[in-house]
């Protein structure tokens, strides 16, 4: 039996970002992947696992929530709010030790059974703002 697209996105948000889990990254994401973030774009599998490892070692206890997804034939659609404390460096900054909400939105392209690309999009002057950096 095929697994949804909706499950691969919901794997990659509880397994490999919540849990740490990045072994799963290689079985749901093309090696052709690309993913286009607010901090530049990332390639493949690996990509993907840098990612995870530079928000995880920025904020340990970092959790993503879905707040709502939506399936297309192509494409999922997620919207997410992620949370956590940031207690190692991030962009440049040292931890703080604030805790910290950001909203965002991301989409999912799939081919093949395989996420082959990503675009994520958050509120990182919210963050930034959240981490004393950046005045409101």
């Amino acid at each position: 039996m095929a697994t949804s697209q909706r499950d691969i996105v919901l794997k990659f948000i509880n397994e490999a970002f919540n849990r740490g889990n990045v072994q799963v990254i290689k079985e749901i994401t093309s090696p052709e992947h690309i993913s286009h973030l607010p901090t530049g774009d990332h390639y493949g599998p690996e990509g993907v696992r840098i990612d995870i490892a530079s928000f995880r070692s920025a904020f340990s206890d970092l959790k993503l929530n879905l707040d709502e997804l939506i399936e297309t034939p192509t494409r999922v659609v997620y919207r997410f709010t992620a949370r956590g404390t940031h207690d190692g460096p991030f962009m440049g900054i040292a931890a703080s030790g604030r805790k910290v909400e950001v909203q965002g939105i991301g989409i999912d392209r799939f081919e093949s059974g395989k996420t082959i690309e990503r675009w994520i999009q958050y509120d990182s002057a919210g963050l930034l703002q959240q981490l004393g950096v950046l005045s409101s």
